[in-house]
């Protein structure tokens, strides 16, 4: 094999390697590094939102944790990206190292080829060369090979100069990578400065909820309460709807029913979430509590921090169940799709009543801000009596 050969084969190589190391990977991490810039700069906005009323709350310190693990997985992500272009950098340097052996062995070979033209560069010593045949068979066979040798050389100079203009690019292209590396690099310790400094504020935030100890108590104890009122509410609910199939002698769904819920089983993880903005600030089941030592508290589903006159909105189509009222949890609606039951509460108006028609996505109420200037939709998903995790259905929130 030739050694232009060798460098046509070396380039598509290293061309159809850059696309698959590089291509759909580095989109996928600069979309990912969006998404979580994005989370962070919601999260500012939710805090500011909430120290408008100068007063130390629990939530703050939720959003601050949020916040935190957020920035620690989009440090994650750069060093990610910088392991992944620190591997790319080289492969680059390999590449430019095998075009430089090649670029070498031309230019070695073209030197000698130049040392035996100079050599026999009068057109006598040529005509020499082709008379000095012993035949005018091997006379014809010298005249093709002198005329051959000289399109070599020419063929060859014109090999160099594409493989040095190769050799240029990758020069470039690692330029470009290096330059792009210590770009990650100075996102890095700006990432890690800012991380440290909101450490500091969550060690800050928890010396002075400590001191609210009873107060926070008191909290959990009103928390519980109310959840339970709404966890009643919706047991009622269920056991109304079986009652009214039985006296009807349909326990059964119909099937328009039956294929509600088919389609909301088959959209796991896939749910558009209840706000058009928000962080999840309460997580599904028995957690400990961020302050409290040796309490836990309980959460039937998720409660999500959202902007001021923010409205919650059907994660699925469905029929409203109910509309209610529950003391201390503000307005409820409920949502039938099939045998899965969505719960949106802590509402301050609803737009949709007991009967109406709900498409995804379609407003179905304001969410309260309470006496601590905080906006918070509490969502739970039910099938049947059994209570889901929302996390595991909303698109992208675990």
């Amino acid at each position: 094999m030739n050694q232009w050969n060798k460098i046509t084969i070396l380039f598509c190589v290293f061309c159809l390697s850059g696309i698959l190391v590089s291509g759909q990977s580095k989109e996928q991490l600069e979309k990912k590094k969006r998404e979580l810039q994005q989370q962070i700069e919601l999260n500012n906005k939710l805090l500011k939102q909430t120290r408008k009323q100068k007063q130390l709350t629990l939530s703050q310190l939720l959003l601050l944790n949020n916040k935190i693990s957020t920035r620690e997985e989009y440090i994650r992500s750069l060093r990610y990206e910088i392991k992944r272009l620190n591997k790319k950098i080289a492969h680059t340097q390999e590449q430019i190292q095998s075009l430089k052996d090649e670029l070498k062995a031309l230019k070695e070979e073209y030197a000698k080829m130049i040392y035996y033209a100079y050599r026999n560069r009068s057109a006598y010593e040529r005509l020499m060369f082709i008379f000095s045949s012993e035949s005018f068979n091997q006379a014809y066979l010298r005249l093709k090979y002198l005329q051959q040798y000289s399109e070599y050389r020419k063929t060859q100079a014109e090999k160099i100069e594409k493989a040095q203009k190769l050799l240029n690019k990758k020069l470039l292209e690692l330029q470009a990578q290096k330059a792009e590396k210590q770009k990650l690099l100075n996102q890095q310790e700006e990432q890690k400065a800012l991380l440290a400094s909101e450490k500091k504020q969550q060690e800050q935030t928890v010396a002075r909820l400590k001191q609210k100890e009873q107060q926070l108590k008191k909290d959990v104890e009103a928390k519980r309460k109310e959840q339970l009122k709404l966890q009643k509410a919706i047991q009622k609910l269920i056991e109304e709807e079986i009652a009214r199939s039985k006296e009807k002698g349909k326990l059964a769904l119909t099937p328009e029913a039956v294929a509600l819920g088919k389609s909301f089983a088959e959209n796991i993880g896939k749910l558009p979430w209840p706000v058009e903005k928000g962080i999840i600030v309460g997580r599904f089941g028995e957690q400990p509590h961020p302050v409290l030592k040796n309490v836990k508290i309980k959460n039937n589903g998720v409660d999500i921090s959202t902007l001021e006159e923010a409205t919650a909105r059907a994660v699925f189509d469905g029929e409203v169940s109910m509309v209610l009222f529950i003391p201390g949890v503000g307005k409820a609606v409920m949502i039938r799709h099939g045998e899965y039951l969505t719960v949106y509460s802590n509402l301050k108006e609803t737009f949709v009543k007991k009967g109406d028609k709900v498409k995804v996505k379609q407003p179905i109420g304001t969410i309260n801000i309470d006496e601590n200037g905080e906006t918070k939709l509490h969502f739970e998903i039910w099938k049947s009596k059994t209570i889901l995790n929302p996390a595991n259905w909303l698109y992208k929130a675990k």
